[in-house]
């Protein structure tokens, strides 16, 4: 891609998209560009990726063609603020829950490019997944160049943003919830006598296939589990015990619980408009 990518912020998440963009050879290390208020974290980042960096955010949006937003939510306001007489043309890409198209748009103005994403913590290993959704101003060329950055750490699709907050349960916070399943599930080993380190290994890849059947199989997981439960036998057993202590219940309330906050977070950020 003939692009310069800038990165205001450069926490976990701009390095697990730095990393994957870099190694996909997306774009050179000498086209991107990250800024951030500590000299340790550029200074790693530096180090690690080879490529610009400066604690000056207006620098990177004057060095980019496209930029991403990846400061907390609380000074999203400031940032934008700040470069908002230096953006130009250029594509603004934001990452953060909560903060609308809408919003952003009160701030740098409705006739700038904006496409809001949620991408996810497995970017960091390239498994990411990603959800794109863009304002009026994005050309689809413009929507191309943004998809082929998320694209390359690992999965995105665009959708309309009114979906963003399902997105967020679904996706942008699961991997949390993936974590506790695979702890609990290697405590129950280790307390029956596995190392902890078997353990994690047994279960992690146990869920890594499993989702795996499910994306490259197109087969209903339901008929999946069907698959793997012998009549009489241990996992249906397993199952049984499952849905009585509602485990379904509690994934579906869990989910409902992040994309009400999801909803909230949104409400309160446009009533400071």
């Amino acid at each position: 891609m003939n692009k310069k990518i800038g990165f205001i912020g450069c926490g976990n998440m701009a390095k697990a998209m730095i990393k994957g963009i870099i190694n996909s050879k997306l774009i050179r290390p000498e086209n991107i560009s990250a800024s951030a208020l500590s000299e340790n974290t550029l200074n790693n980042a530096k180090d690690e990726f080879n490529i610009n960096t400066t604690k000056d955010s207006r620098e990177v949006v004057l060095r980019s063609d496209i930029i991403v937003i990846a400061v907390k939510p609380n000074i999203y306001d400031i940032v934008l603020d700040n470069i908002k007489d230096v953006i130009d043309n250029k594509i603004i890409v934001t990452i953060a829950a909560g903060k609308t198209i809408y919003s952003i748009e009160n701030i740098i103005g409705d006739d700038k490019k904006i496409i809001r994403t949620m991408p996810n913590t497995p970017a960091l290993v390239n498994e990411g997944m990603s959800a794109l959704c863009k304002n009026k101003n994005i050309s689809d060329q413009d929507l191309k160049d943004v998809k082929s950055i998320f694209d390359s750490f690992g999965k995105s699709e665009v959708v309309d943003e009114n979906l963003i907050h399902a997105v967020i349960g679904a996706s942008g916070s699961s991997p949390a919830y993936v974590f506790m399943f695979i702890e609990a599930m290697a405590d129950s080993c280790v307390s029956h006598g596995m190392s902890r380190d078997m353990a994690y290994k047994f279960t992690s890849q146990a869920v890594m296939g499993a989702a795996k059947m499910v994306l490259e199989t197109n087969i209903h997981p339901g008929e999946l589990k069907d698959m793997v439960c012998s009549p009489g036998g241990t996992t249906i057993e397993a199952v049984k015990s499952l849905e009585e202590e509602g485990f379904r219940k509690s994934i579906i309330k869990a989910i409902d619980n992040c994309i009400d906050k999801s909803k909230k977070m949104s409400n309160a950020d446009l009533s400071k408009k």
